[in-house]
């Protein structure tokens, strides 16, 4: 019981801690965005800027600062220029003097730039002239006209000019509105360039004789060393020692410091906070021993102590939220997979809700389908009959009678009459005599309901026509919703966490010596196995094949192959390899094929063709004919059996596309014929579709099974019923496929099926290319070395798979 409270007390105490953490981290974004909301960072960086000079001399930052200022918060421009004044005054009232010379020449300038369009392209310019005019106004006064002076005066207007491009970068990255999904590494130096800049307004200001500036810049750099790595430390440490170096030539050293120091922490990294620290420790002794023999060392020592403490107590989520926008980190790769999920999420909705449209119009359509179906037989004797009284008795004097008085007994006897008229082309004697009994037009109402029946077949023909379109239409909209569907659910599948089997795996092969760098198992599906592997492996000599796939295979009870393979070129290398589920068979083909006569062009066409999840096609087709027509109308068809079933369609509807394009597309009389094979690679279950083809032979040891169906061939009418068969097909077998060239043309075989069956017996090779080149040569022997038709064979043996190497057992078994 005690132990329960302490348990609660314990998550309690976390979830207090948990929720103390997010509220710091709230209250100090929440700080910073009113900070920059109300203008008191802006303050801030105006304040140090109006105090940086570099070169002894030379204060570009202001000018450029002032000018962003006015471009991004115009609002803030009064309330800047006083904070670098006043910022410049704590410097000296000469540097005062230009600052404000240079903020008012920028402003009076600026009123030009109210009336363009695009002011920001004519900033860094005016920006320029601002700096210039009071440096001029100086050298006049002062009457200094020396080439030095003026090379300062140039360099400085041209520095502020960059400076401002620079600034119109970095500074809106600080701002906590903008979306910052990734900064570019041009972005970044400009960021760092812009801190470097408000550092060096720290220079001067010391507390227990320890330089502020030297503890903010290596604190810089350790913590974008700490969260971007090496290659970002060092370059921070190059700016920031660069830009503090100009400023101060008693600093020049600091650059070679603060690079290294960047380098050091970010190779350490991997040591947290503490390896960092140790990288600015060890460069600060070695560049201090280096540069002056240990004099100045210990205040060297004291700014990197300070700089260690500051980050140490940053928070560990200011750390993260930064490393979100860095590339290459591990929260900018988070953020960027939650950014790729929600896409796959809208794009999953989207197709689905598309999914949903074809849906309901193909159910619109069959709903419109069986609703006329109901009234069409009443409501065409109608229009029928009505059509018939309008030429007959609309102008006869007993109209009133028949029509009024004796409507049922009339219409019951025309119905009759049309009925008999519609089966016999005349009436029985009987209803003769009951029509010439009953209507004094008897013979002119026999006359014009045998002209009208000709119309009623065309019209009851027509809108049969209309019928199977719309029922053909409302199968290929709900085929097309059902590959969208399945397509939706595949895009929001996502990784799945299975924990338990990578612990598993991790272990076996870590007691098998490999150095796992990475493990990610996406599913677990029986058949569909997908996960992938990083390993630091010295010579890679085929351990994927050879050893892990063995193991995996063993703890999965799943044949494991690799599916694709990186490899390092170096010693020690890491190597990203990915492993799927083997098929359970595999197939190996033969083809042979003759065009008519010798010729080079047959009418004849086959693919073989991967359909992905497992499925192997086989497809022959024969064009009505011989010669290139014949081969381009066989050829299309393959090509859009192809594109079809590669998009998910079921067979039958994709046959029934191809059917209906190829009997709208010609008014010829163009057809083809169409023989598949679909094979299930996990069960060897084939499925056969036969549309005006010959049959197909299935050898299994000396027993040959036929397969064959009795469609028409394709194009000739617009609606096809799709016979569909099915085999289970096991291992060794051989499935032949014939063209018709091969069976016809035998005038002295009583029966070619038998024959043919015959034939196949004989050829005692299992080699489906050698099998499918014996049997042509056969048939062509048989002809007398006449090839009086196209001829084409496909031959395909379904084999058990059987991987190169056996699974390793990664346990001992219990007897």
């Amino acid at each position: 019981m005690s132990g329960t409270v302490m348990k609660r007390e314990g998550r309690q105490a976390t979830l207090k801690q948990s929720n103390l953490g997010r509220g710091l981290q709230k209250a100090s974004l929440g700080m910073f965005s009113f900070m920059a909301d109300k203008g008191v960072f802006h303050m801030v960086l105006s304040l140090l800027l109006g105090r940086a000079i570099i070169l002894s001399s030379m204060a570009p930052f202001s000018v450029a600062f002032l000018a962003v200022i006015w471009w991004l918060k115009r609002p803030l421009v009064l309330p800047v220029t006083i904070m670098m004044a006043a910022g410049a005054s704590t410097y000296s009232f000469t540097h005062a003097g230009f600052v404000v010379g240079a903020s008012t020449t920028f402003l009076l300038l600026s009123l030009a730039l109210r009336r363009t369009s695009h002011p920001q392209k004519w900033l860094p310019t005016i920006a320029l002239v601002a700096s210039l005019i009071p440096r001029t106004a100086s050298l006049a006064l002062l009457d200094r006209w020396q080439l030095y002076e003026l090379t300062l005066m140039l360099a400085e207007g041209v520095l502020t000019f960059i400076l401002v491009l620079i600034f119109m970068q970095s500074l809106p990255l600080l701002s906590p509105q903008k979306y910052h999904p990734t900064l570019k590494n041009e972005e970044i130096v400009c960021l760092i360039i812009l801190l470097a800049s408000v550092l060096t307004g720290m220079i001067g200001w010391q507390i227990q004789g320890v330089a502020v500036v030297d503890v903010f810049a290596r604190y810089l750099v350790i913590l974008l060393a700490y969260i971007a790595g090496a290659a970002i430390g060092s370059t921070v440490g190059v700016v920031t020692g660069l830009v503090l170096s100009l400023s101060n030539m008693d600093h020049i050293y600091q650059m070679s410091l603060l690079a290294f120091s960047g380098l050091l922490g970010g190779l350490l990294k991997e040591g947290k906070k503490l390896g960092v620290s140790a990288g600015l420790a060890v460069g600060t002794l070695l560049i201090g021993f280096y540069v002056s023999s240990g004099g100045g060392l210990s205040d060297s020592i004291w700014a990197s102590g300070w700089a260690i403490i500051l980050f140490v107590l940053t928070p560990n989520s200011w750390v993260k939220r930064l490393s979100r926008y860095i590339p290459g980190t591990e929260e900018h790769n988070s953020e960027q997979q939650k950014y790729l999920q929600k896409v796959r999420d809208v794009t999953a909705v989207r197709v689905g809700k598309f999914s949903d449209v074809f849906k309901a119009l193909s159910k619109s359509f069959n709903d419109l389908d069986h609703s006329k179906e109901a009234v069409e037989g009443t409501e065409e004797i109608d229009y029928f009959l009505s059509h018939v009284t309008e030429k007959t008795c609309q102008s006869c004097f007993k109209k009133e009678k028949c029509w009024v008085n004796q409507f049922d007994e009339t219409h019951d006897l025309m119905t009759g009459l049309m009925m008999e008229l519609d089966e016999r082309g005349e009436p029985t004697r009987m209803t003769r005599k009951n029509v010439d009994a009953h209507c004094v037009k008897s013979q002119k109402l026999i006359d014009t309901m045998n002209h009208e029946l000709s119309f009623y077949h065309a019209n009851k023909q027509l809108k049969k026509q209309v019928l199977e379109s719309r029922r053909f239409v409302a199968e290929q909209l709900q085929g097309v919703s059902d590959v969208m569907s399945t397509f939706a659910k595949e895009i929001v599948k996502e990784r799945e966490h299975h924990e338990q089997k990578e612990q598993i795996i991790y272990n076996a092969l870590e007691r098998m010596g490999m150095d796992i760098q990475k493990l990610e198992i996406y599913t677990l599906d029986a058949g569909n196995i997908d996960l992938e592997l990083v390993v630091e492996i010295n010579n890679y000599r085929g351990e994927g094949a050879k050893i892990i796939a063995p193991v995996l295979s063993d703890i999965l009870g799943e044949t494991i192959v690799v599916t694709m393979e990186e490899i390092s070129p170096y010693p020690n290398g890491r190597c990203y390899l990915t492993f799927g589920s083997a098929k359970h068979y595999a197939i190996e083909t033969g083809a042979a094929h003759a065009a008519k006569g010798g010729g080079f062009i047959s009418g004849d066409s086959f693919t073989m063709m991967e359909l992905g999840r497992g499925k192997y096609a086989l497809a022959i087709s024969d064009g009505m004919g011989n010669g290139e027509r014949a081969h381009e109308e066989s050829m299309e068809t393959l090509r859009l059996l192809k594109q079809i079933l590669q998009s998910g369609m079921q067979e039958s509807v994709a046959i029934q596309s191809i059917n209906s394009i190829l009997s709208l597309r010609t008014n010829d009389e163009i057809f083809s014929t169409l023989d598949l094979a679909v094979i299930d690679l996990h069960k060897a279950t084939s499925k056969f579709i036969k549309v005006g083809s010959t049959p197909s032979f299935i050898k299994r040891g000396d027993q040959i099974l036929t397969v064959e169906s009795g469609n028409l061939p394709m194009g000739i009418i617009p609606e096809v019923d799709v016979d569909m068969t099915n085999e289970q097909l096991k291992a060794g077998d051989l499935l032949i496929m014939l063209s018709d060239g091969i069976l016809d043309g035998h005038n002295h075989v009583e029966n070619v099926e038998i024959w043919f069956k015959r034939k196949i017996k004989e050829v005692y090779s299992s080699e489906p290319q050698v099998v499918a080149d014996l049997l042509l040569e056969e048939v062509i022997r048989t002809h007398r070395g006449s090839i009086h038709d196209d001829m084409t064979i496909l031959v395909a043996r379904i084999d058990r798979y059987m991987p190169e190497w056996s699974s390793i057992p990664t346990e001992k078994k219990q007897a």
